[in-house]
C-alpha cells in the first residue's frame, strides 16, 4: 500500500510585512470578519499583518495610523478609504514612498487617481441602485436611508443610489442620521422618523445600523409591516432575513475584502504579480429568505 504523501511545508514568508489600516473596528460585526480573512490570508501566505483602526469613526486618527504605518515602511499598505479628502495625503505618502498599496470596502471611485493597485470591494452606488430597485419591486414608495457613519463618501453613495432607484420609481426617500455611540439613541431617532416620515421601506447601511431600526420596529409594533433591508451581514440579520423580518440584505463579501488584499500583496512582493482590473468586484448580492439559512453557520464562524 503505498504511503501518503506528506503535506507541502509552508513557505516561510515571515519577513513580508503587511499593515491593514480601515475605518472600522475589528469589535464591529462587520469588520471583525475583515479582520477575520486579514488573520486567515496571512497566516495562509506565511506573512505578517498588522490590522489597525481607530477607535472610532474618525478621518484624523485614521490618517495618522496611515502616517505612522507609512513610516515603519512596510512590505504593503492595505487601506479602506471612507473619505478620500482626508486620507488622500496620506495614502499618496505611501504611494510615493515605494509602498505597495490596495484598497478595499470603500474607495473603489477614487484608487486608481490616487496611485492604488488595484480596489477589492463593489461600487457603492450601484450596490445602493441594486437595493432600490428591489424595495420598489416590492412596492416600496416612501423609504428612510438610515445613516450611521455621516460623512462616510461610501455610505452617501449607497443611500444617493437607493434614492435614485426610489425616486425613479416614482418613489421619495427621506435620510436619517444616527449616531451609534449611543445605539439608544439611535432606537430613538428611527422611531421618531418612522413615526413622522410613514415609510413603508427602510434601508439601513449596515449591521450596527439594522440593529437599533429592528429594534425601533419591533417595540412599535411595525415589524413585518413595514419593509426593511440592509447592507452588509450579521448573524442578527441573517436571523432576521430568515425569519422573514428583513426582505434581504446587501453582501459585498467583507471577508474575502480583507483576504485577497492579503494574497494580492504577496504575490506582487514574491513575483510582481498585479490584476488588470481598476476593481475586483466581490459584490454586490443579495441574501434573501431563500438562501439565508445557507449563510447563517458560516457567519456564525466569522467568515460571512
Amino acid at each position: 500500500m503505498a504511503e501518503e504523501a506528506a503535506p507541502a511545508a509552508q513557505t516561510d514568508r515571515s519577513d513580508i510585512r503587511i499593515v491593514v489600516v480601515t475605518h472600522g473596528q475589528a469589535s464591529d460585526p462587520f469588520w471583525s470578519v475583515v479582520k477575520n480573512g486579514v488573520d486567515q490570508a496571512g497566516a495562509d501566505m506565511g506573512v505578517t499583518v498588522e490590522y489597525q483602526a481607530p477607535q472610532t469613526f474618525d478621518m484624523v486618527a485614521m490618517s495618522q495610523l496611515i502616517d505612522a504605518a507609512v513610516a515603519s515602511n512596510p512590505n504593503g499598505l492595505v487601506v479602506s478609504i471612507p473619505d478620500a479628502s482626508a486620507l488622500e495625503d496620506s495614502i499618496r505618502a505611501a504611494v510615493d514612498a515605494g509602498i505597495p498599496v490596495i484598497s478595499m470596502n470603500s474607495g473603489s471611485d477614487v484608487a486608481k487617481d490616487l496611485g492604488i493597485l488595484v480596489h477589492v470591494g463593489q461600487t457603492e452606488y450601484e450596490a445602493g441602485l441594486g437595493g432600490g430597485q428591489r424595495m420598489a419591486e416590492a412596492g416600496v414608495t416612501n423609504a428612510l436611508c438610515i445613516n450611521q457613519e455621516v460623512g462616510n463618501v461610501a455610505l452617501d453613495l449607497r443611500c444617493q443610489g437607493f434614492t435614485d432607484a426610489i425616486e425613479e420609481a416614482g418613489g421619495t426617500v427621506e435620510v436619517v442620521a444616527v449616531e451609534l455611540a449611543d445605539p439608544i439613541d439611535a432606537q430613538q431617532r428611527i422611531s421618531a422618523a418612522v413615526t413622522s416620515n410613514n415609510p413603508d421601506g427602510i434601508l439601513t447601511l449596515g449591521p450596527t445600523g439594522a440593529a437599533p431600526a429592528l429594534a425601533a420596529l419591533e417595540e412599535d409594533g411595525l415589524l413585518g409591516e413595514i419593509q426593511l433591508a440592509t447592507f452588509d451581514l450579521s448573524p442578527e440579520v441573517l436571523e432576521a432575513v430568515r425569519d422573514g423580518n428583513m426582505l434581504f440584505a446587501i453582501d459585498q463579501q467583507q471577508y474575502i475584502q480583507g483576504y485577497l488584499p492579503i494574497v494580492l500583496l504577496t504575490l506582487y512582493n514574491t513575483n510582481l504579480n498585479t490584476i488588470a482590473n481598476d476593481v475586483l468586484m466581490t459584490g454586490p448580492g443579495f441574501v434573501t429568505q431563500d438562501t439565508a439559512a445557507q449563510v447563517i453557520d458560516l457567519s456564525a464562524a466569522g467568515t460571512r
